[in-house]
């Protein structure tokens, strides 16, 4: 394992995991300070992981904007910031373990054949013992996840194509799969709670099979509600929601805490980022968050 193992006793580790595709916006703001405020109001960890696994989709210089914009919103990080491009030795040697005892499989269906299919791949390539060289690779899905429990949410009743699927742990380009990274990644991280936006929610089923596969017990799951706009779109880097503003810290806290239906500290405006920070964990309602996604007052 890469030396970022975190030897803990009983201590609740969160973690906020953004892409460097791009410079941090509201609705990443909110998936971080909810999983820092949770963290934070459990007397735990928090810490931050750069998922940096698709260098096609990188935005040189992101990554470290956004560990300058977390810091000057007052969210501030345990421990070594975690980048997951130190760590393709450890996807591959687990890849290659899983292809061994045939838990893997390579696979040549393009992805126009699958969305042909309606988006679900249907095991073709499972018996076919293709060569591993440019092929893509799944796991053989012998734990299927239809139901699992979200701290936030509840009971989560997953499709049964999806949960039953042959996912990808690693692509025909050669680029590892965010199923397999970010497993592997939070277990060698010792993450007790992984906190994240809702557009993930189905994706935490496939990482339960993938932690079930492996024999390794899985976090527990908490899902916030994604900001969204007027037309229902999620504030993302795809649908180019605005960078937050460096000078409007202050505005930007107060609107995240609003989507989490927080409670606000009387004049603000005149708070440090900390200040309002410190409140927050003083002052974090759990069961206050809404279950359904927010919309946003306007984009900052």
């Amino acid at each position: 394992m890469a030396p970022f193992l975190i030897s803990i006793a009983m201590t609740y580790l969160g973690r906020f995991a953004p892409s460097p595709s791009g410079p941090l916006h509201m609705g990443s703001l909110v998936a971080a300070l909810g999983s820092y405020l949770r963290a934070k109001s459990q007397s735990g960890k928090w810490l931050v992981r750069i998922d940096d696994l698709d260098p096609p989709r990188e935005v040189a210089g992101s990554a470290d904007a956004i560990l300058r914009s977390l810091e000057a919103h007052g969210l501030h990080w345990d421990d070594s910031i975690f980048y997951q491009s130190s760590r393709f030795q450890d996807y591959q040697e687990q890849l290659q373990s899983l292809l061994s005892s045939k838990v893997a499989y390579a696979c040549d269906c393009p992805r126009k054949r699958i969305q042909a299919l309606g988006g679900f791949y249907d095991g073709q390539c499972r018996d076919r013992q293709l060569a591993t060289h440019q092929q893509g690779i799944r796991l053989r899905n012998q734990f299927p996840c239809y139901q699992f429990m979200d701290e936030l949410k509840g009971q989560i009743t997953l499709e049964p194509h999806w949960a039953e699927e042959d996912f990808l742990l690693k692509r025909r380009d050669g680029y590892f799969a965010y199923q397999l990274a970010v497993v592997l990644d939070d277990h060698a991280q010792g993450i007790t709670e992984v906190v994240r936006g809702a557009d993930l929610l189905e994706t935490s089923g496939r990482h339960i099979s993938l932690y079930q596969t492996l024999g390794l017990t899985p976090p527990k799951w908490a899902h916030l509600p994604l900001a969204v706009m007027a037309n229902g779109q999620k504030l993302s880097k795809q649908n180019h929601a605005p960078q937050l503003s460096q000078q409007q810290v202050i505005s930007n806290l107060l609107q995240a805490l609003t989507i989490l239906n927080q409670p606000l500290p009387e004049n603000a405006t005149h708070a440090s980022p900390d200040e309002v920070i410190q409140f927050a964990i003083n002052h974090f309602d759990w069961q206050a968050i809404p279950k359904s996604n927010q919309l946003i007052e306007s984009q900052v």
